[in-house]
């Protein structure tokens, strides 16, 4: 590929050298060779301006046999669009030579040649309005390199044919100025440094198809162009936009008018198959037209079509559609503008010649249907011509003034040139005669100039040699007549902020098979909020399927590409669409298990008091008094707080909840095992006093009892001061627990301080649980050590499946178990140390006795 580029790029050089050499080697003589070539417009003046124009469309096909010279081309199907074109360009010369402050006493004159449609002509006519049209053999004196014979040259319509002429006009500079070629490889200043036009470059029109396109949602579509420079540059370019802006081409294909039959056919397959409903046309209107009848030969409607300014502003084009293809086609022209006496000079136009011979008189033929001279006429529905019939009463697209945009192209071109003459002639009332032209200073003067029209139309080029791309957007609109009405729906301007270049109208549209209702092609639906876009396999960016968004996930826009996640306090809502605040979860008063922990909690302390009333009302009883109805007061008093403490699990979590929770538990507990632990050793120790010479109890009374309870529930107290002042407990939004709510618990703050205000609890119900075991077969009729075995049992059971419990339990669960550990541990001594006691002094008061105490009463009651 680089190696074919280079040798392109290479043999364009050389080409261009050749040129050089043969055209200005100023040691050699110029002579045509060659049948000279003749001019189908001509007149003379001071200052001659050329044109080439396509004034047929075709030429008749002929086979060289090479016995003899090959004759000129026999050009045939007379162009009307470019013989008005080359009509306008005469209107502007002869305005300018009536004109008194424009060129004063300077004549122009043209020469305007005929390509037939032609590249290879259209080079050739180019060389000869360069040169000399003499004989081949007629030798001359001048050197190649004098001056032109022409000083500008107007022409051609089309992109191919200006490339063409331009790479061989180029070299000597001599301004080609066109009114139609709209190809961007034209602004290329350093292949094409004397082009010029007066029509926006395609780089614009593209970009607008392509912003036109996107406007209407149309993401899905088809692409026709004709195969040359206009057709492959400008859909080059309409591609590489739409892919910026998320377009997908289904198909994109390419044909010239005069391809074989089969190759179009296969075009009309495509356009079957496809499933967008969306064309855009980047067509002249020659292959336009023939595209247009291959598909009316099948029937094939209902496609929009959006076209390029090559045919949908062309009326020929909309009288030939009879199939109403092409009804509700969009697409951009040039801005509408009227020139004053443009349409009165194309209808007075007249034969000069009555033999039908020359261009006026053919054009006079074609347009009237007549022949010149009676003898000819070879048919007797043929009439004469008399060339005095009036166009004026013509009902054909001749008279069509449609195409006003070109021809005011055409004249703004002759202006220019007229105008960059009088600053280089130093024109005033007068002109400078011996000023020497040369096409370099006219180029470089045209390219300097602004001026206005007399229709207030502003002329410049920029440095690439356009003007300013702006473009009206047409509505094809048929009428009830069938007429189609081209309406102006939009505009677009480039020079414009980005933004603001594509402005519509409020105008309705009338779209394919007169539906008033846009269009819809794309490949695959529209993604709505809550889903997002994911690409179908070996499909282009534009097929895709609609996922929903995961849990935490939103996407709030249409054809969203990806989900966006919520914030962490946030979750997404049924429809994936908004992030709604996450509900915060805690263990509250007001829930159906937060109210019978609670109830649970205070029935608990109505116990505890009842139990504390009991024994405080029968305190001197003998049951009260045997084991220190000190330290059971106190041991109520410690199972009431604890009973309490639960409480201040309950709630949304704050600084001061935190710290209290675990500190109040943790010494309230340790004041009830420590009273637990002192019972269990005043039991002990009394068993051992009745040994004989046993003074332990000594040792053990109760100040002894009062000084271990303090000294036990300090060391807890030490442990919670520690952990307050080190790490404290604090509320902690936890995330991770439950994704769509917020769990408010308290974190640990140091595990450490936690873990050793458990371990030193377990630790005293361990050994308070050992030393009860020990005299659980103390020989008492009421073996409190027994009741105390079983209360730890139950405690450290409790403990020991609240540990798993706690960590496999989420969120609120686990505050919910530990209240349960603590309630449940509490209920279990406060049964089990207590209510016995209770039965006996309510129920069974006769063994509330001393005597049956120590074991001496009767056993049997």
């Amino acid at each position: 590929m680089m190696c074919s580029l280079k040798w392109r790029k290479c043999s364009w050089v050389l080409r261009q050298l050749l040129l050089l050499v043969f055209f200005s080697q100023a040691e050699g003589l110029c002579k045509l060779i060659g049948d000279p070539e003749s001019a189908q417009l001509s007149k003379d003046g001071d200052i001659i301006l050329g044109g080439i124009f396509s004034l047929h469309s075709r030429w008749k096909d002929r086979e060289e046999i090479y016995t003899y010279k090959p004759l000129p081309l026999e050009c045939i199907g007379l162009n009307f669009r470019n013989f008005q074109i080359a009509q306008a360009m005469l209107f502007a010369i002869e305005e300018i030579n009536n004109r008194t402050n424009l060129l004063p006493g300077i004549v122009l004159g043209y020469k305007i040649y005929d390509t037939c449609g032609s590249n290879a002509r259209s080079v050739r006519v180019a060389l000869v309005l360069a040169n000399s049209n003499e004989k081949g053999h007629v030798t001359s004196l001048s050197p190649c390199n004098r001056a032109a014979q022409v000083q500008a040259i107007m022409g051609e319509t089309s992109s191919s044919p200006c490339i063409a002429v331009s790479t061989v006009t180029g070299p000597f500079h001599i301004p080609l100025i066109s009114p139609f070629a709209t190809c961007a490889c034209l602004s290329d200043k350093s292949k094409y440094p004397s082009f010029l036009r007066t029509i926006p470059s395609d780089y614009y029109q593209s970009r607008a198809l392509a912003q036109l396109v996107k406007h209407f949602g149309w993401t899905w579509v088809g692409a026709v162009r004709t195969n040359d420079d206009y057709g492959n540059n400008g859909m080059a370019t309409f591609t590489e936009t739409a892919q910026q802006l998320g377009i997908c081409l289904e198909f994109s294909v390419a044909f010239f008018r005069t391809d074989p039959p089969n190759k179009i056919q296969n075009i009309i397959d495509i356009i079957k198959r496809s499933s967008s409903k969306v064309i855009v046309a980047f067509l002249s209107y020659l292959d336009m037209d023939v595209l247009m009848n291959r598909l009316s030969l099948q029937n094939i409607t209902g496609y929009q079509w959006v076209g390029s300014e090559g045919w949908i502003f062309d009326s020929q084009t909309a009288d030939m559609d009879k199939h109403h293809i092409l009804d509700g086609a969009i697409g951009l022209f040039m801005p509408k503008v009227h020139v004053s006496g443009v349409r009165e000079f194309i209808l007075d136009v007249k034969p000069d010649n009555l033999s039908g011979k020359d261009l006026l008189s053919e054009f006079w033929e074609a347009i009237f249907k007549c022949k010149f001279r009676q003898s000819n006429l070879s048919a007797e529905n043929e009439r004469e011509c008399t060339g005095h019939e009036d166009l004026s009463d013509l009902q054909q697209s001749f008279i069509d003034m449609s195409l006003m945009p070109i021809f005011n192209n055409i004249y703004k071109g002759v202006y220019a040139v007229a105008h960059a003459l009088h600053k280089i002639l130093g024109c005033n009332e007068t002109c400078n005669y011996n000023v020497q032209l040369d096409p370099f200073m006219i180029l470089h003067q045209i390219k300097k100039i602004h001026f206005e029209t007399k229709e207030g139309d502003k002329v410049y080029f920029n440095e690439d040699g356009d003007p300013p791309a702006k473009y009206e957007i047409i509505n094809w609109q048929r009428q009830e007549n069938g007429v189609v009405n081209f309406v102006t729906v939009g505009l677009y301007d480039a020079s414009l902020p980005a933004d603001k270049q594509l402005s519509l109208q409020d105008k309705a549209f009338i779209w394919a098979q007169n539906s008033t209702q846009v269009p819809v092609s794309v490949c695959s639906e529209k993604c709505f909020p809550g889903t997002h876009r994911v690409l179908q396999k070996r499909k282009p960016v534009c097929c895709y399927d609609c996922i929903r968004c995961a849990e935490g996930e939103i996407s709030n826009t249409t054809d969203s590409i990806s989900c966006v996640q919520c914030p962490p306090d946030f979750w997404s809502n049924d429809r994936r669409d908004v992030c709604v605040k996450k509900d915060s979860e805690f263990l509250s008063y007001e829930e159906m298990m937060g109210a019978l922990l609670t109830a649970a909690s205070l029935c608990g302390t109505c116990m505890t008091a009842a139990v504390a009333f009991i024994f405080f009302t029968y305190r001197k009883t003998p049951i009260v008094r045997a084991n220190n109805s000190e330290l059971s007061f106190l041991l109520l008093l410690s199972l009431t707080l604890c009973f309490l403490c639960s409480l201040t699990f309950m709630g949304r979590p704050s600084e001061w909840s935190c710290m209290l929770r675990h500190t109040a538990f943790g010494i309230t507990f340790v004041l009830c095992m420590s009273c637990v632990l002192g019972k269990t050793v005043v039991v002990l120790m009394a068993f051992r006093a009745s040994v004989p010479g046993s003074n332990v109890m000594k040792w053990f009374g109760p100040t002894q009892q009062r000084l271990s309870v303090l000294v036990f529930t300090l060391i807890q107290v030490v442990i919670c001061v520690l952990w307050l002042t080190i790490s404290p407990p604090f509320p902690f939004k936890n995330l991770k627990v439950v994704k769509d709510r917020i769990i408010l618990e308290c974190a640990l703050g140091s595990a450490v301080g936690f873990w050793a205000v458990l371990g030193y609890i377990g630790f005293l119900s361990l050994l308070c649980f050992v030393l009860a075991f020990l005299a659980r077969k103390l020989p008492d009729n009421f073996n409190e050590a027994k009741f105390i075995t079983f209360s730890m049992l139950i405690f450290c059971a409790v403990w020991l499946t609240f540990i798993p419990a706690y960590v496999s339990s989420p969120g609120k669960f686990s505050v919910a178990v530990e209240i349960f550990a603590i309630l449940a541990s509490s209920f279990g001594l406060l049964i089990c140390i207590f209510i016995p006691k209770c039965y006996i002094i309510l129920l069974r008061p006769e063994k509330n006795t001393k005597k049956y105490m120590m074991g001496r009463g009767p056993q049997n009651t």
